[in-house]
């Protein structure tokens, strides 16, 4: 059997005119490649290596898994249905190799579904088991390197500074001593610091690692110190059970348990993707029931009203002037009607109440923000 065609060695783009003959069978002999005119042997291919290459329509693209690359030949019209028609094994290896392929990209398909699946819904799922592998001390690393992202953020000019920098302060020592009451014989994984910051945007929040933002936006629509206190044992209820932390392995996903297996939890890109995270994100219904729990049990052991920070977003909900920047701190604590009414059980359950803190105590704090702002001033509780 032997065929007109072009040939390519894989070294210049030359082509050249030759003939290619089989000596033996199409299974164990071989493929000589002979110059037209000179009668030059160019090359010698293993019969049973033949293998079809893509081509345009109209031709026929032959090579040999023991060519050198980009070695080839070329055949045309009538020549390669002709010698296609004579070759039934490389007919056979051909649709092998198609069918391998195939299989291939139904694997690969299968694998990126598995990979995207893992992403979407196995990562979240396993965010407090991850979370909870997560050493204590890098968490708080990782809090600490996401803080400035919180300050440009919340902050005005880019810089959130406390309304009250002096640690000894009444209103702050006021608030340290509750902190203290409210964690009693616990010990939290990480030191809770509290920061009232000075803020247009009324929220509060807990970032990894134990701190605490309570923004001056929303201390002034504050009305007590029952409410100022749910708001403040809720957040500690979010540090206590690590939900920051679990916010973000179940949205940053694979990427930050990578970092987490590679030991790099402060890498400057993945900050980036993590206080984005954190400042886009809200909790899950099970984690701000959790946080509530722990809000009320601290609410029921000190005999201050539960339901009072119910009463503070039903109130900021109901105000004909809310803003999107007040939309923001429902949208990051949604009170649900189910939320609400487990709430009202709670506070049911926990019997008469008094105050969280004494008359003094809360006029203190209602008024911190009203002088200047410093340095960066935290109120520590035990860790």
């Amino acid at each position: 059997m032997h065929f007109s065609c072009v040939y390519y060695d894989g070294e210049w783009a030359e082509k050249r005119a030759v003939s290619a003959r089989l000596v033996g069978s199409e299974e164990g002999g071989s493929w000589e490649i002979v110059e037209a005119g000179s009668n030059d042997v160019l090359a010698r291919w293993p019969a049973g290596a033949l293998v079809r290459k893509h081509a345009r329509p109209g031709q026929v693209r032959l090579s040999a898994m023991s060519a050198p690359l980009g070695a080839r030949l070329v055949l045309s019209g009538s020549v390669a249905e002709e010698a296609l028609g004579a070759m039934p094994a490389l007919r056979r290896r051909t649709r092998a190799e198609r069918n391998q392929q195939a299989l291939l990209l139904v694997a690969s398909t299968l694998l990126l579904a598995g990979v995207i699946a893992l992403y979407v819904w196995g990562v979240p799922l396993a965010a407090g088991p991850i979370t909870a592998a997560m050493p204590p001390e890098w968490e708080a690393d990782l809090g600490r390197s996401v803080a400035g992202q919180f300050e440009e953020a919340f902050g005005e000019d880019g810089r959130l500074a406390p309304c009250d920098p002096d640690p000894e302060s009444p209103a702050n020592r006021a608030i340290a001593g509750f902190v203290e009451r409210v964690l009693g014989d616990r010990t939290p994984p990480f030191a809770v610091r509290v920061m009232v910051g000075r803020s247009e945007i009324p929220n509060a929040f807990a970032i990894p690692g134990g701190q605490i933002y309570y923004l001056s936006a929303l201390l002034d629509m504050t009305e007590s110190g029952e409410e100022f206190a749910g708001v403040l044992a809720h957040e500690m209820g979010h540090v206590m059970y690590r939900h920051a932390m679990q916010n973000i392995v179940s949205a940053a996903g694979t990427g930050l348990v990578i970092g987490f297996v590679l030991g790099d939890m402060t890498g400057v890109s993945l900050a980036a993707i993590i206080g984005s995270v954190l400042i886009d994100s809200h909790y899950s219904r099970e984690a701000e029931r959790e946080a509530d729990f722990f809000a009320a049990e601290a609410a029921k052991r000190l005999g201050f009203a539960p339901n009072a920070l119910p009463d503070l977003l039903d109130r900021i909900a109901g105000d004909d002037e809310t803003d999107a920047a007040v939309l923001a701190l429902l949208s990051s604590h949604p009170l649900t009607l189910e939320r609400r009414h487990y709430l009202d059980q709670l506070a049911a359950d926990a019997g008469s109440t008094g105050p969280a803190f004494s008359i003094e105590e809360w006029q203190a704090i209602r008024s911190m923000c009203d002088g200047g702002s410093g340095r960066f001033g935290k109120l520590t509780g035990r860790g």
